[in-house]
């Protein structure tokens, strides 16, 4: 059984800064991402940032400049540093690990969540 262990969400002013971590229990085979969503109230979910296993990135145009993801290989483990935060970042941030296997199905693990809210 694998689990999703997210923490670091909390209360933040305006322009102030979070961290958010997250970490696998149990093994994951074949990881091709790990990356945040986000999904505020009345809203989809959406990509905030993902890493490849070849470490390349991918951000929301909303979060360049301000977030930066970032991995442990020596664990599978996934950081968000987000810094000059905006009342639009508030949400509920959730973890995510997309597999290749089973190829004709790959799975997908999500945390339970971590919520972030800016106040103005």
């Amino acid at each position: 059984q694998v689990q999703l262990v997210e923490s670091g969400g909390g209360l933040v002013q305006t322009g102030g800064s979070l961290t958010l971590s997250c970490a696998a229990v149990g093994r994951i085979v074949g990881i091709n991402a790990l990356g945040w969503y986000r999904q505020a109230p009345g809203k989809q979910r959406e990509l905030v940032a993902r890493i490849t296993s070849g470490g390349s990135t991918d951000y929301a145009d909303s979060v360049k400049g301000r977030f930066t993801i970032s991995r442990d290989n020596a664990k599978i483990a996934v950081y968000l540093q987000m810094n000059s935060l905006k009342p639009d970042d508030t949400a509920n941030y959730y973890c995510n690990v997309a597999t290749r296997f089973p190829v004709t199905s790959p799975r997908v693990y999500w945390g339970q969540g971590t919520q972030v809210t800016v106040s103005s």
